[in-house]
């Protein structure tokens, strides 16, 4: 069984930043595209980024060049650096991955149990 565990959200002003860490657990043979997704009440939850194991990423337009999304291999953890943190940012971050279980294994998916990030003054 693979595991997500996220750290790393709280309560922050606007302007400031915060940074998330999910760490993946459990026994995989690949675990790619690592990312994060948002939540907020009412709504769908949306990606905000994703990495390969490449290092290849993905973000979404609102992010852009205000977060950064990172990953140590090695450790099977991705890192969400968010600067610049405005009000809309708030809501509910989920970290999230695709892995297989053998190189024959279909691709499956695993949700972390959300983190909550409040950018307000």
């Amino acid at each position: 069984q693979v595991q997500l565990v996220e750290s790393g959200g709280g309560l922050v002003q606007p302007g400031g930043s915060l940074r998330l860490s999910c760490a993946a657990s459990g026994t995989f043979f690949s675990i790619d595209p690592m990312g994060w997704y948002r939540q907020t009440p009412g709504k769908q939850r949306d990606l905000v980024a994703d990495i390969t194991s490449g290092k290849n990423t993905n973000y979404a337009d609102s992010v852009k060049g205000r977060f950064t999304i990172s990953r140590d291999n090695a450790k099977n953890t991705v890192y969400l650096q968010m600067n610049s943190l405005k009000p809309e940012d708030t809501g509910v971050y989920y970290c999230h991955a695709n892995y297989r279980r053998s190189s024959w294994d279909p691709s499956r998916e695993v949700w972390g149990q959300g983190t909550l990030v409040t950018v307000s003054s």
